[in-house]
């Protein structure tokens, strides 16, 4: 058969793993587990030859963090950016609607880079069989064997075998997740879990859609032909996708249409939509515990302990989970690992920063994060990748003094351009229009320290910017 294009969904925000994951860097971005993020791992899987080029489909904020994970592991992919979040319907839809203006039977397999597959050469292999009824005119979903009752997963019930497929069955029912009762009678029963990836072909989606969501249809494809290019990222059209009713690909086709099948996924699976599962697929000692980053555990069992900058020690107390970062400690019991969502939505009706932004804020350029403020000051620590440059800007409330630690910064002030190197410094006074830039192959580093009556992000006017920010 032709081979296969994969459309990887890498837009979600992961709250169920804060404090690690947060909107400004979100699970999938995450090495969570091993030292790969999650989308590297899907992507390096689909250097097998079975597929085509990969399609990446997020929103705009994410697109330099794709581009730089991307260019670690030296994979390429078209990178289709949304404009808003409208859930999963409208982003399939856009994916098939890609894929047939390639060729409307191109067999796609949609998937997510924020899971976890332990058997990725099996996954391949899923994909390949899958292809084949997917050829045929079914939409195929990979269902995953439950280990037991979840509620946080939708159910399939398996109907007959196809025929011309091997381990291929048709869906006698795909149903949302249930209460702990109903999980349990579907376990029973012999339901799959709902793994959320899906294998098709473009014009078949495409009929189902149009079909039983014509709303999604018509915004998806105004969205496509209306798309503008930017520095190698297809941006869809805001305004048609805007109208695109805001709904999952399992409520607007898969629970509706007479064309699902299923195929079980015995692939060491996981939506890593939990601490605990994050610890359930970590190393751990005889005791059950686990340990990432600056941590001890001493006379307890069943721990995971995740610290990168602070030592974090657990001491007598069994079955919890503690993630320290920089801003925020988490602590957390194995049973309660539910619970984490509703908990960043507190921090977010309290307005608490940490609930979506990290101490470190990414941008194309590199990051900044904050070290000290006070009142009437400010205190940064700047890193520029080689060869990038900050916006040309002014601030209106704020003036600034750069003191370089590694490297050397090309300074624009007004009209003059300075060298300033390692163990100098240059000022900026208030209303001085100025821009930073790396000439050289090392990080720059560099200590910001900010001095006014205003010292938010929002007081900065660009002038000229390398990546076309407003």
């Amino acid at each position: 058969m032709k081979k296969i294009l994969p459309v990887i969904m890498c837009g979600g925000s992961g709250t169920r793993v804060w404090p690690e994951s947060r909107e400004t860097l979100p699970k999938q971005f995450i090495p969570l587990i091993g030292e790969r993020s999650t989308f590297q791992t899907t992507m390096a899987m689909l250097a097998d030859p079975a597929f085509e080029r990969p399609i990446v489909v997020s929103n705009f904020d994410y697109r330099f963090l794709i581009a730089d994970q991307l260019r670690e592991i030296g994979a390429q992919a078209d990178v289709v950016l949304e404009p808003s979040r409208r859930d999963s319907g409208p982003a399939v839809a856009v994916a098939a609607g890609l894929a047939a203006r390639r060729a409307p039977d191109t067999v796609v397999v949609v998937l997510a880079a924020d899971h976890v597959v332990r058997d990725t050469a099996g996954l391949v292999d899923l994909c390949k069989r899958a292809g084949v009824a997917a050829a045929e005119g079914y939409i195929v979903t990979l269902g995953v064997k439950p280990d037991g009752p979840a509620t946080g997963y939708g159910y399939l019930r398996p109907g007959a075998p196809l025929e011309s497929c091997c381990e291929v069955y048709k869906l006698d029912a795909f149903v949302e997740k249930p209460d702990r009762a109903t999980a349990q009678d579907y376990v029973d029963a012999g339901y799959f879990w709902n793994s959320g990836n899906f294998i098709f072909r473009a014009d078949v989606m495409q009929s189902e859609i149009a079909q039983f969501e014509p709303g999604i249809f018509a915004a998806a494809e105004a969205a496509i032909e209306a798309a503008r290019q930017d520095l190698g990222f297809m941006i869809l059209n805001a305004e048609a996708f805007a109208h695109a009713p805001k709904k999952s690909i399992d409520y607007a086709v898969m629970e509706k249409t007479d064309k699902a099948a299923l195929i079980p996924a015995d692939i060491g699976w996981s939506d890593v939509g939990t601490w605990r599962a994050v610890w359930e697929l970590s190393e751990r000692d005889a005791n059950g515990n686990s340990v990432r980053g600056h941590g001890v555990v001493m006379n307890a069992r069943n721990v995971h302990v995740r610290s990168e900058d602070t030592l974090t020690t657990v001491v007598g107390v069994d079955d919890i989970i503690v993630v320290t970062t920089q801003d925020a400690v988490l602590v957390l019991s194995h049973e309660h690992g539910d619970q984490v969502k509703q908990l960043v939505e507190q921090l977010r009706s309290e307005n608490r920063r940490e609930a979506g932004e990290h101490k470190r804020i990414f941008r194309p350029w590199g990051y900044y994060q904050g070290i000290d403020e006070g009142q009437r000051y400010q205190v940064k620590r700047i890193v520029v990748k080689p060869g990038q440059r900050l916006s040309l800007q002014k601030h209106f409330h704020r003036a600034e003094h750069w003191i370089v630690v590694r490297g050397t910064a090309e300074v624009g002030r007004d009209e003059q351009i300075h060298l300033v190197h390692e163990n100098e410094s240059i000022y900026l006074p208030i209303g001085s229009k100025h821009r930073l830039t790396n000439p050289g192959k090392i990080d720059l580093e560099l200590i910001e320290v900010q001095t006014g009556s205003y010292l938010g992000e929002d007081d900065i006017v660009r002038f000229e910017d390398a990546y076309n920010r407003g």
